[in-house]
């Protein structure tokens, strides 16, 4: 069901944003030239293409280029848009599929033409008729399996542009035509007293070398999406759809908001949805990343992907397609996948220039050895032209990032950190102040019931009291109502018929049972019915207050019988979380609109010292903007709309699965379990992916740093020594496989 292709409106109403599918690209280079055609085409106000995930983010004017021009235009350059909305992932996968086994097969049957050229190359040069044998074997590893590379750079060169394949083109296609020349006309160098070397093995192994590398990165790069993969996994094919006579199996496209659904055991839950009938526990540790299954009866949500474990649900589709808490994610993790963190853009300028570059320092260095290289001249300049185009590569350079932002990504989906863009990734690390907004973040966002006091002089007359409590809680329309509701039924209390039942405005309930009147409600509603409370429930109900929590008082007649004290529990996990961040140095602030004793007492229980209370969501933003003023790298964690604003403000934002839609859409990373110690996690992710971009980042500089002087011959002079093109090759495809596996390193570490 997961669309591939994702549109969507940004800001600006005339822009449309869409993330596609790219293929043909073989290298960094390749990225930014196709990125570079769709930015040049008039209408389109922003492209950005990622060469480790192979997509194309842009922001466009429908009114005046359509995805159809910007793939035609690609199209020209070598490369190609897949614009099926619908079915473009699976296209995608099919045609990536295709290009890695036709790869193959072409670098197998290469290696097989250029093994006896290598053998007669380097062990029987002299054989008879050597170098006609290595001229017919060479030609079409060069000409047929290897034609991509000089058609994509012929392609490039007609737009004025550069890339790899250019690279590789002119190192091979160069020692080719020279090794041809000096075949057909050996007579030449004779005349001059030079022997007529020959470097068919040179272009060959090469070619091979490439294409072996382009197939180890391309297996390595699908294992850096495998999270995707998994989470699109959990989704089923097919559900059974509630029909009046029957219930029919149907393809999951097929269903709509409001079908009645069956899933049973052991099924997974298709669609998001509310439970109409049955009862049964369900596995949602893929979504939320708790393990312990959930009890789901009539009136729970479900969501797809999840696992029924026990008995048969019966539920209503309300979110279906693209729209289910499932979709929302895997779509959020691919566009993080696909975003560029700040530093790729520097990267992506450097490997824009790159091949210019290399190109230059490989004529100059063809010039000077032409000038100072004494009687083998011209043989050491074009040796030294060919390592300098073959050893340059800057798939290396453009890999370093996004493959470590790929797979950090995808290990904080396994771990249920959703992260929206590469930029919050990579900044994480930075922060050194945490404001924490209470309920629903620190707090479980859901009243209980902690206490139910009893006066002394109820003594065996409890339960029946219990029992009139509930049936008047039971009609009351308070929120506070349903959690003494819910507390008194899990402690198996049963209700009764009363005899009259009257709603009080802002005070609370009152009822009437067998002659005797029942109250419940707050203090007002004890002074106004003239109510008597006893000392020893007054002086409960002080400490209560002090302790955060909302006092019920419960009458008999005209005399209290008890007290039920309602919080907002505290998460168990919230003062571990809060206390690990201040050992890792990071202040953590807390921001409330509740009143002050409410707040204090939070702040007291999970340990934080710095907090306000009765605070507005403007005042939340602006307290945000005070920190960063003072040079602090602030994220911001909320659940509720009214801390959108600070989400927004925030350098790093961060909000709580179960929180509402709105915080969600505005944060950049989610943690799904609303578990403060995903936290501490999060920024350790972050210090990991960044630790692992700056080492691919060293290894690719300082190959390229290293390399390109060694392959120009600066060792030459010293100590006679001049780079072969095949090491090269060699060592030019296993600095990109070598980029990626330190990447996927990534997987094995703990956050």
């Amino acid at each position: 069901m997961e669309k591939k292709i994702t549109i969507s409106t940004p800001a600006d109403a005339k822009l449309r944003k869409a993330s596609v599918p790219v293929t043909g690209m073989s290298c960094a280079s390749c990225a930014i030239s196709a990125e570079s055609t769709v930015s040049a085409h008039p209408g389109v106000a922003s492209a950005a293409v990622n060469f480790a995930t192979q997509t194309l983010q842009v922001s466009y004017d429908p009114a005046v280029v359509s995805l159809a021009d910007l793939k035609k235009e690609v199209q020209e350059v070598g490369y190609d848009l897949i614009i099926d909305e619908e079915n473009a992932q699976e296209k995608q996968e099919e045609v990536q599929h295709n290009q890695y086994e036709a790869l193959k097969k072409k670098t197998i049957a290469a290696a097989i033409l250029t093994i006896p050229v290598f053998l007669i190359g380097m062990f029987f040069m002299d054989m008879p008729y050597g170098n006609w044998i290595m001229m017919g074997l060479s030609a079409p590893v060069l000409f047929y399996f290897g034609r991509s590379f000089f058609i994509n750079a012929y392609r490039q060169a007609t737009h004025g542009k550069a890339n790899m394949d250019t690279l590789v083109a002119l190192s091979t296609g160069i020692a080719f035509t020279f090794s041809v020349f000096n075949t057909l006309f050996p007579e030449f160098w004779h005349a001059r007293g030079v022997h007529p070397h020959v470097y068919f093995e040179v272009a060959s192994v090469v070619i091979v070398f490439i294409m072996l590398g382009r197939l180890l990165e391309e297996k390595a790069k699908s294992n850096t999406s495998s999270a995707i993969k998994k989470l699109i996994g959990l989704q089923p094919k097919t559900v059974w759809l509630v029909e009046v006579a029957q219930e029919r199996e149907v393809p999951i496209a097929e269903v709509r908001t409001g079908d009645l659904l069956l899933v049973r055991a052991g099924e997974k839950i298709p669609v998001d949805g509310e439970v109409q009938q049955g009862s049964s526990f369900v596995d949602e540790s893929m979504i939320s990343g708790e393990p312990v299954p959930v009890q789901k009866q009539k009136g729970d949500k479900v969501f797809a992907g999840t696992i029924n474990q026990k008995g048969s649900l019966r539920f209503y589709a309300e979110k279906v397609g693209s729209e289910t808490m499932l979709a929302h994610i895997i779509r959020m993790v691919k566009e993080a996948q696909g975003s560029k963190a700040p530093v790729q853009k520097l990267v992506d300028k450097v490997a824009g220039i790159f091949v210019p570059v290399v190109i230059s320092i490989a004529i100059l260095s063809f010039a000077v050895w032409i000038i100072f290289g004494g009687d083998s001249a011209l043989t050491q300049a074009l040796l030294a032209l060919v390592t300098v185009l073959v050893i340059a590569c800057p798939c290396a350079l453009g890999l370093a990032t996004p493959t470590a932002i790929m797979v950090g990504v995808g290990k904080g989906a396994e771990n249920g950190i959703l992260i929206k863009d590469a930029e919050s990734l990579e900044l994480a690390h930075k922060v050194n102040a945490i404001i924490l907004d209470k309920t629903g973040t620190i707090t479980e966002g859901k009243p209980e019931v902690t206490n139910i006091i009893w006066a002394s002089k109820v003594g065996n007359r409890q339960k029946n009291l219990q029992t009139v409590l509930l049936s008047l809680e039971l009609q009351s329309e308070h929120p506070l109502a349903e959690a003494v509701v819910r507390h008194l039924k899990e402690n198996q209390v049963m209700s009764l018929e009363l005899d009259s039942f009257d709603s009080l405005t802002g005070k609370g309930v009152k009822a009437t049972l067998q002659n005797a009147t029942y109250l419940a409600g707050n203090q007002k509603l004890l002074v106004s019915e003239g109510i008597t409370l006893a000392p020893e429930l007054k002086q409960q109900a002080d400490i209560l207050r002090a302790e955060a929590k909302t006092v019920i008082f419960f009458s008999e007649n005209k005399e209290a019988v008890a007290l039920v004290a309602i919080a907002d529990q505290i998460k168990s996990s919230s003062a571990t979380a809060i206390r690990t961040l201040q050992e890792q140095g990071i202040e953590v602030y807390m921001l409330t609109g509740d009143n002050e004793q409410t707040a204090a007492s939070v702040a007291t229980q999970v340990g934080v010292i710095n907090y306000q209370a009765e605070v507005l969501p403007s005042d939340k933003a602006d307290f945000v903007k005070e920190l960063q003023k003072k040079g602090r790298t602030v994220a911001m964690i909320g659940d509720g709309i009214n801390d959108s604003h600070a989400l927004a403000q925030a350098d790093v934002s961060i909000a709580m699965g179960k929180g509402s839609d709105i915080a969600i859409d505005v944060a950049k990373m989610t943690l799904i379990s609303s578990d403060l110690q995903q936290i501490p996690k999060a920024l350790n992710l972050s210090r990991q992916t960044v630790r692992t971009i700056k080492q691919n980042l060293f290894w690719a500089f300082i190959y390229n740093l290293i390399g390109i002087p060694i392959a120009a011959g600066v060792l030459y002079p010293f100590y006679g020594f001049l780079l072969d093109p095949m090491i090269a090759g060699a060592a030019m495809a296993l600095s990109s496989v070598s980029v990626v596996a330190n990447s996927l390193r990534l997987k094995a570490q703990r956050i």
